[in-house]
């Protein structure tokens, strides 16, 4: 129970310490609109054969890590539907997202791993918001492993209380979200192709944080859903294949 007490300690500290000097957050409208995930989960069920069919799979092997709180069943019908488009997708196989750890990487690299013995090709990761965090940095711990990185709404630009899901980070994880157990770069683009998927409805990530600058990454795609929607909502699902189509033309 220590990690845990002093992880509210410090959301509390935090907390009171934010005051005027606070980050710049999105507009709380476009925050409440996350609460339409269940019908972009519908839509998405629906469209589920249409979708597939406009999205161009080249067999390669993809890894979709989920974000903060969320568990690869979050990720199920974005994995389905890229599989049934011609993409390997895998779930990355450590349940639930409760933070970073000091050996998440290794958690990855293991996982990757055991993908690559299907082919020994390099696989290319697909990460949601703190997903795709771990996957930039992954890709410079083990760039000869992957093929390229797509990100989801990932905060790796700017400030990084520039959302409204820093404390809920610090909270569940128990770490500063400036300071990581793993050694982390957040703005340093990776050795690899890597394309950010932004939304300006987000909601939880401010947009130029997950957009990114020129030298961040490689190309930046708007996309027209909420931060919850980038794994639910046809759109979101459309855009990741948009993307992994632009990995390997970059």
């Amino acid at each position: 129970m220590p990690l845990y007490a002093n992880a509210v300690s410090n959301f509390w500290k935090d907390r009171l310490a934010a005051g005027p000097r606070a980050a710049q957050l999105p507009p709380l409208l476009h925050l409440l609109g996350n609460l339409s995930m269940s019908f972009d989960v519908a839509r998405t069920r629906k469209l589920a054969p249409t979708l597939a069919g406009q999205i161009r799979g080249d067999g390669r092997q993809v890894l979709l890590i989920p974000g903060l709180m969320a568990s690869e069943r979050r990720m199920g019908w974005l994995r389905h539907i890229l599989t049934a488009a011609g993409y390997n997708a895998h779930d990355w196989g450590m349940g639930r997202n409760f933070g970073p750890r000091p050996d998440s990487l290794d958690k990855i690299d293991r996982r990757v791993d055991a993908i690559r013995k299907e082919s020994g090709a390099p696989v290319t990761l697909v990460g949601w918001s703190l997903g795709g965090l771990y996957a930039r940095e992954y890709a410079k711990f083990a760039a000869e492993k992957v093929g390229g990185v797509v990100t989801m709404g990932t905060p790796f630009s700017g400030d990084p209380r520039a959302n409204h899901a820093w404390r809920l980070y610090q909270l569940v994880s128990g770490f500063p979200v400036d300071r990581p157990p793993f050694p982390c770069t957040r703005e340093e683009k990776p050795p690899v192709p890597t394309v950010a998927l932004w939304s300006q409805r987000d909601g939880v990530i401010l947009p130029e944080c997950a957009r990114g600058r020129v030298g961040e990454r490689d190309k930046a795609i708007e996309v027209d859903c909420t931060h919850m929607g980038f794994a639910a909502a046809p759109e979101g699902i459309l855009a990741v294949g948009k993307a992994l189509d632009s990995l390997a033309r970059i």
